[in-house]
């Protein structure tokens, strides 16, 4: 064989093998049998402290939706970002429009590993990064809660990306390096109420994805945890809320999360208006335990450009 030829064939083999690789790296990866197996039934009770917990009336419900509406989870809300435009799904009881056929091994799946029931990965704008850190009883509950909501017609319209992230494979690369279920900090000495609410924040409450800076790739620069981040659709930012940023006390924190006010008599606004509404749903000592968390957490400066 000529050296052509070789050549030739020796980028073949490369390229063949290249493809192999990428295939294998991105597969989706659910749990395992025996973990989905050891899920407990649920307690849908317990399971809507985590609804509330979780912020998932926040993109889940209509837009606009007060009082009990916020329990219809149709889906359709927008998130228009530099990728693309988002669009949070129905997630309601509905059998075919939303998750009511699903089981606990689907639904862990998506919340965990952000896999889908059919196999796909889902993008990241839906928090799975967080939701890794939740425990399996509080997954179960949730799963409970989500069957009794009312079951609503309909599904939203399908994500818009454009190439090439509109490849939805490519979630595999970013899974590897981005979806960790370990504590996001050491706290060391931390209370049980510090601790309790390092796993609401960094677990259901999946705060870091708004207030925490990301990279080119979208992903969170954990080594600036906290300190506030250019908004996800590019108008404003989301405030630095570790100590360096955030000097209201602990008690400040709590009245805020439970009323809406801030020291300053002020009120709440933008989007943190649908998380403190959430928020003022938990019993008074989550709201407790996440005030102690972020005071106590490192401090950092702003994470985001000077204004």
């Amino acid at each position: 064989m000529r050296l052509a030829g070789k050549l030739a064939l020796s980028a073949a083999v490369l390229a063949g093998a290249s493809a192999l690789a990428f295939w294998w790296l991105t597969a989706p990866r659910v749990l395992p049998a025996e973990v989905v197996a050891a899920f407990p039934p649920g307690n849908a009770a317990e399971g809507e402290r985590i609804f509330w917990a979780g912020g998932c009336a926040s993109c889940h419900a209509a837009p606009g939706a007060e009082g009990e509406a916020r329990l219809a989870l149709p889906g359709g809300l927008q998130l228009k970002t530099g990728f693309g435009a988002f669009i949070a799904p129905n997630i309601s009881s509905h059998p075919t429009d939303g998750i009511g056929a699903w089981n606990i091994g689907e639904f862990a799946n998506a919340m965990q590993r952000g896999v889908s029931p059919d196999g796909r990965h889902y993008y990241p704008a839906f928090p799975y990064t967080s939701y890794a850190r939740m425990t399996r009883d509080d997954v179960a509950d949730l799963f409970a809660f989500l069957k009794t909501v009312p079951a609503v017609e309909g599904r939203a319209e399908p994500t818009r990306l454009g190439f090439p992230f509109n490849i939805r494979r490519g979630i595999g690369l970013w899974k590897l390096v981005n979806l960790d279920p370990a504590p996001v900090v050491s706290i060391e000495g931390a209370t049980a109420e510090v601790l309790r609410g390092q796993y609401l924040v960094e677990g259901p409450g999946h705060c870091g994805e708004c207030h925490t800076p990301r990279d080119v790739s979208g992903g969170l620069k954990t080594g600036e945890w906290l300190s506030g981040a250019v908004a996800a659709e590019g108008e404003g930012v989301v405030p630095n809320i570790t100590p360096d940023g955030l000097s209201w006390s602990a008690a400040d924190i709590a009245y805020y999360l439970e009323s809406g006010f801030t020291p300053d008599f002020d009120s709440v606004g933008g989007s943190m208006v649908d998380v403190q509404k959430n928020m003022a749903m938990l019993p008074a000592e989550d709201r407790a335990a996440i005030a102690a968390y972020v005071k106590a957490i490192p401090g950092h400066p702003n994470g985001y450009p000077a204004r």
